[in-house]
């Protein structure tokens, strides 16, 4: 019997989101944006969804005039995206 993949990390935005955090310190809206290609209002909405399952923490501050959107990846998210790459190991193997 298979492990069951975390559906919040099966979304393929939210795992890129997720992949891209692991390897960065923080990234920024308009970085994550451009790396994951997705348009501004879908991963405003995939954001909101990271957030509240506390896997990444959203920091909304200023550089100058114009608002910045800091994004980091939290112990719970790190562990999260852990385990999901853990369940998904089990699917690839060769039975």
């Amino acid at each position: 019997m298979f492990p069951t993949l975390d559906p919040l990390l099966h979304s393929e935005l939210r795992l890129a989101v997720m992949s891209l955090l692991i390897s960065t310190e923080e990234a920024e809206f308009p970085y994550i944006k451009e790396q994951t290609g997705a348009t501004a209002g879908n991963l405003s909405v995939q954001l909101d969804k990271l957030s509240a399952a506390g896997y990444i923490e959203v920091e909304k501050t200023f550089k100058g005039k114009k608002p910045c959107t800091i994004c980091r990846i939290t112990p719970t998210g790190l562990h999260a995206f852990e385990q999901y790459v853990k369940a998904l190991k089990t699917y690839l193997k060769p039975r």
